[in-house]
């Protein structure tokens, strides 16, 4: 082995010469373009069926559920070693209403596709994805590639990093918990506490107690911005998704089994207000919305609230009014 020379050093640089980058987002403040984001939860609760609603929307450039942001149209690599393409993940997707021209798979039936291999960027470039998924990180590690060990994922991250780096594109990793109750939800994650480490956001979804028809997509890491409210979601097997709005459950509630009643709560709030602001009166609808705004109600939740209780909306001269008669 060659001896070091004593009197080596490395380049030494001053942070004052280096350029500062912006974050660009696909969906603020969740899901970072050049980076990685991990969607974890256990089995059955809605990850896949989130993720796929997402790249539906990224397909037709429509809004993002609970964000001002305006989607630029888009396409989208979803692998999966997990799902059937033709029984299952399609289906969903054109209950999601995608447009399936816009979001491609490798076909890896003939030749492996791992990260020791270049057929995952290089798809990324000839297709201009937005987004990649992996469905799940183990099936494409490389040789000696293993989830468990520090080791034996952290060349594979390493790796998977660049390629988001390079290419811009949002990648997101769908996991699995373990077992670990009563472990901190960063330490739940399925694998090696590196995946973690390198994830610059992590989304947890989960079942509500007491109602388990709803699910919760809350923030479990987020490194580039504040965390972000978590949102309520119920699944439909002939729509996909159906959003009912921003809810106050905590990533610890979640995994503890859920806050009961936290998303019927937040209407019944909601109902209470409408009641208080409406009466016998016709109100603006945008003052509707910036009251409920400054109660940390949002929009989806006062609609669903208007809709319980059959509110009526009438078009003005000057504007939209709700009303009870």
């Amino acid at each position: 082995m060659k001896k070091l020379n004593e009197n080596a050093i490395l380049p030494i640089k001053y942070y004052s010469s280096v350029r500062t980058n912006k974050v660009n987002w696909l969906w603020y403040p969740y899901i970072p373009y050049g980076k990685i984001t991990v969607v974890q939860g256990d089995p059955g609760d809605g990850k896949t069926t989130l993720v796929l609603n997402l790249a539906a929307l990224i397909s037709k450039g429509l809004p993002i559920p609970e964000s001002k942001q305006v989607l630029k149209r888009g396409k989208v690599l979803y692998q999966s070693a997990e799902d059937s393409i033709e029984d299952t993940l399609k289906q969903r997707l054109l209950s999601a209403g995608a447009d399936c021209s816009r979001i491609a798979f490798i076909d890896d039936s003939k030749h492996a596709l791992t990260l020791d291999n270049p057929y995952l960027e290089n798809a990324i470039i000839e297709t201009n994805a937005s987004m990649l998924v992996l469905d799940p990180l183990q099936a494409y590690l490389g040789e000696g590639g293993d989830m468990s060990r520090v080791k034996g994922i952290r060349p594979s991250l390493k790796k998977l990093t660049a390629i988001a780096d390079r290419t811009k594109c949002a990648i997101v990793i769908i996991g699995h918990m373990n077992k670990a109750t009563g472990a901190k939800g960063l330490y739940r994650g399925l694998g090696s506490i590196d995946i973690t480490a390198n994830a610059r956001s992590i989304l947890l979804v989960g079942r509500e107690k007491g109602n388990p028809d709803v699910r919760i997509m809350t923030h479990l890491k987020s490194s580039l911005a504040k965390e972000g409210p978590s949102i309520a979601f119920t699944i439909d097997d002939k729509t996909g998704i159906r959003w009912i709005g921003e809810c106050a459950i905590t990533a610890d509630e979640l995994l503890a089994g859920g806050v009961s009643s936290c998303v019927s709560s937040k209407i019944e709030r909601a109902e209470t207000l409408l009641r208080c602001l409406l009466g016998d009166n016709e109100v603006p609808c945008s003052q509707i919305y910036l009251e409920s705004a400054k109660k940390g109600l949002g929009k989806r939740t006062v609609d669903a609230a208007k809709k319980n209780l059959s509110i009526k909306s009438k078009k003005l001269v000057d504007g939209w009014y709700w009303s009870f008669t």
